[in-house]
């Protein structure tokens, strides 16, 4: 499979699951806009290492995600978007009844809002090349829920019901949308997290990651970003043609209980 001259924007893509998407579109021949809201010299080296590593156009631009104009903002700045991945998330915990409101409306705006604000100012040109794939990470929370999570799990259906209304509205031209919902992804955020957590069971690695992280699971293994990497190229391949409007799990059969 090759993406040469194909250009992919991927939201929130400086690190985790987002970087690791960015790397296999570029492995497969796409041109790659790098993005997070934080503008380092770092975020441009990332770019700048892709373009190296793959031999592919890459770069980095900053956009803030919970603001609707910076994400059409994005979409202008990147000139051509023929793969838009729209990964950018964030996440709380708490009881609904203390959920604090602004919190509830920055998850809102940057897992949902953006969603709907890069798609709408990407079609156009999809519409105009004559092809286009919007893929919107969702989460194994977009088909289920959790307790203490309402604001994440109200985003990600959200996501999933607007990705069927895309894919819907785009069916009769050579333009898919579909969702990706990964489970639990091992990433630097949550490779973070277990020596916490092992403290708190006062469990080992393995034990702490099988039995309290992975619990919900069943393959008690983590997802990597090259395998969801891997997933989104194959949603644009000639193979993913008549896949839209649907999701696709890659939670380990999390979805399935």
């Amino acid at each position: 499979m090759s993406l040469q001259g194909k250009t992919a924007v991927i939201t929130g893509s400086n690190s985790g699951i987002g970087l690791g998407i960015a790397r296999e579109l570029a492995r497969a021949g796409a041109n790659v806009v790098l993005n997070s809201f934080t503008g380092r010299p770092q975020d441009h080296a990332l770019a700048d290492t892709i373009a190296s590593e793959f031999g592919v156009r890459a770069s980095y631009i900053k956009a803030d995600m919970s603001i609707g104009r910076e994400c059409r903002d994005l979409i202008e700045a990147a000139a051509a978007c023929d793969i838009l991945v729209n990964n950018a998330g964030i996440q709380h915990v708490a009881p609904i009844d203390t959920f604090p409101p602004e919190t509830w409306d920055a998850i809102i705006a940057i897992n949902l809002n953006s969603v709907f604000h890069t798609t709408a100012a990407a079609l156009p040109g999809m519409r105009a090349a004559g092809w286009g794939r919007v893929i919107n990470i969702a989460s194994a929370h977009g088909l289920t829920a959790s307790p203490f999570k309402s604001a994440y799990v109200a985003a990600k259906h959200g996501v999933v019901g607007m990705t069927k209304a895309v894919a819907l509205e785009t069916a009769q031209e050579p333009i898919t949308c579909n969702a990706v919902c990964p489970g639990y992804v091992l990433t630097p955020l949550v490779e973070a997290q277990i020596p916490d957590t092992m403290a708190e069971y006062d469990m080992d690695r393995e034990t702490v990651i099988r039995e309290v992280m992975l619990a919900r699971q069943p393959s008690r293994q983590f997802a990597t970003v090259e395998q969801l990497g891997g997933t989104v190229a194959f949603l644009c391949s000639p193979a993913a043609e008549q896949i839209t409007g649907t999701t696709l799990s890659v939670d380990g059969g999390w979805t399935a209980m």
